[in-house]
């Protein structure tokens, strides 16, 4: 069946086209996808990204969810109304393995046409020359990546753990331990820094036998959220194992780091018990003394417990793709479930809450609805321009949570960043 070129003169919402062209000494792939909200106010922009080759068949490049939030994240001066996708056909639903060590190959010369061609009729408006449509690259630190097995859990579909080899700009690798969901495929859920058993580094990532290194927290929000117990440190001093909960479990690295570093007993919440069984086979993750592991909805676990937390951590993201990556999920901005929060702690707790802002408007919510339940709220900013970690505290603080150093504020600067510590800025004051 003949794809009717006329189909790309307009933009439809969220429409997704894929089709193969053959070109001389190449079959293309090509894949276009209209935002989900086009804005009437502003002029039309397309962009294309060449896809690079051998994660051709990445879940980030070979679904509508990938490509949406290719879309939605491209660093483009205008909101994109289309964005392309073009590259060699997928071979497989998701590779085994992907292997990059060398520069990829360029794109075909002379794409500008078949741009054009896919670009929609408003993009001419205007202009007295014909537009040229960026093409894009897209870059990573991944060179190398294995996967060790693709799940399907009841509530977050299918998933997959991975390890993968890292290279940086200033030369130095790393190998890391990943989980991804398929429905936020280039989305890292949760990551855990991996070291070879062996002396020697084979080119095949397959071959590879790796032990966990569990005491540092690779994920970039991470180490913020547990500076943000910091603004509580008086209160934590001379208790032997302080009480924390997390809603969201992911791989568990973050529990881990309360228990074995930190010396909390740890409750960790997450709603699907496929995710905790992969994190036991693949993090090392496990009940034990200090760690309990609960399978249950994080809002409706504070809901009904009665239980009285020092630090509540919230690492829950929204599962709905069209926002795109965005956490924590719009339900638990409620005025019911932020009560509930308060609830489960005691008198001198906090709430820390990873958050990614769906849009400013999200985050001023946010703000607003927490600080009506809270005596005092603060915030770090993460740095990589995509994460906040807002910090609540049930009882007033005061100015002076930073002044006289604690033990427990010693131990927290032995194991976080001082930066972040020191960058905590209160946002909402006692009320």
């Amino acid at each position: 069946m003949s794809l009717d070129p006329s189909v790309f003169e307009t933009t439809v919402p969220s429409r997704y086209i894929t089709f193969t062209l053959p070109l001389p000494h190449l079959l293309l792939r090509a894949a276009v996808l209209d935002s989900p909200s086009p804005s009437a106010s502003s002029p039309s922009s397309t962009a294309a990204i060449w896809v690079p080759q051998g994660r051709e068949s990445d879940w980030i490049f070979s679904t509508f969810s990938g490509h949406l939030q290719l879309l939605l994240s491209s660093p483009t001066p205008l909101p994109l109304s289309r964005l392309i996708l073009l590259g060699n056909p997928p071979s497989s639903p998701i590779p085994t393995s992907f292997n990059s060590t060398s520069p990829p190959p360029p794109p075909p010369q002379n794409l500008a046409p078949l741009l054009l061609g896919l670009s929609p009729k408003s993009e001419f408006l205007g202009h007295s020359e014909i537009p040229e449509v960026p093409l894009l690259v897209y870059e990573d630190e991944v060179v190398k990546s294995s996967i060790l097995e693709i799940c399907n859990g009841p509530f977050v579909g299918e998933f997959l753990i991975e390890n993968v080899e890292l290279k940086f700009d200033d030369g130095v690798t790393e190998f890391r331990r990943r989980l991804r969901f398929k429905r936020m495929p280039n989305f890292v859920q949760s990551q855990m820094r991996i070291r070879p058993k062996k002396d020697s580094i084979l080119d095949n990532l397959d071959d590879l036998e790796f032990e966990l290194e569990k005491g540092a927290l690779v994920q970039p929000y991470l180490s913020p959220m547990v500076a943000g117990i910091a603004v509580i440190h008086r209160f934590l001093d001379g208790k032997s194992r302080p009480r924390a909960l997390c809603l969201g479990v992911g791989g568990g690295a973050l529990l881990g780091f309360l228990a074995d570093r930190l010396h909390f007993e740890v409750d960790g919440v997450e709603e699907d018990e496929v995710v905790l069984e992969a994190a036991k086979r693949h993090f090392g993750l496990n009940n034990d003394e200090f760690i309990h592991l609960f399978v249950e909805d994080g809002i409706r676990y504070l809901k009904r417990v009665a239980n009285k937390y020092d630090i509540v951590m919230v690492d829950l993201d929204s599962s709905d793709v069209m926002s795109g990556v965005s956490a924590p999920p719009v339900e638990f901005v409620e005025g019911s479930v932020l009560r509930a929060a308060r609830e489960v702690l005691r008198d001198e707790g906090v709430l820390v809450a990873n958050v990614i802002p769906s849009s400013k408007m999200f985050y001023e919510r946010l703000v607003c609805e927490v600080g009506e339940v809270f005596e005092e709220v603060y915030e770090i900013d993460v740095g990589n321009e995509e994460n906040l970690v807002l910090i609540a505290a049930k009882s007033g603080v005061g100015e002076g949570w930073d002044g006289e150093d604690s033990t427990f504020l010693n131990k927290l600067k032995l194991v976080v960043s001082c930066c972040y510590i020191d960058s905590i800025r209160r946002i909402s004051k006692t009320r």
